[in-house]
């Protein structure tokens, strides 16, 4: 009773091709893959090295700079 055998896989596998049908199950196989790599992707881009601090953009104006700090506009 504890695990399935390769037959009841095998079955499971012929009637869920069955319903959906081998083109639906590659586009949702296309679309998780690339969903995935676009999180990896997007895990690479992100430097957690990098303090907060430099993280602020600062601006120069006629040689001096100006510390800008970004906040967001809320609807009130």
């Amino acid at each position: 009773m504890g695990s399935f055998s390769i037959w009841h896989w095998l079955i499971v596998l012929v009637i869920v091709m069955l319903i959906f049908g081998t083109k639906k199950l590659r586009n949702v196989g296309q679309d998780l893959g690339g969903a995935v790599k676009g999180f990896k992707d997007g895990m690479k881009e992100a430097n957690p090295d990098r303090p907060a601090e430099e993280a602020k953009p600062t601006q120069q104006v006629g040689g001096q700079t100006i510390d800008v700090e970004v906040k967001e506009k809320t609807k009130s």
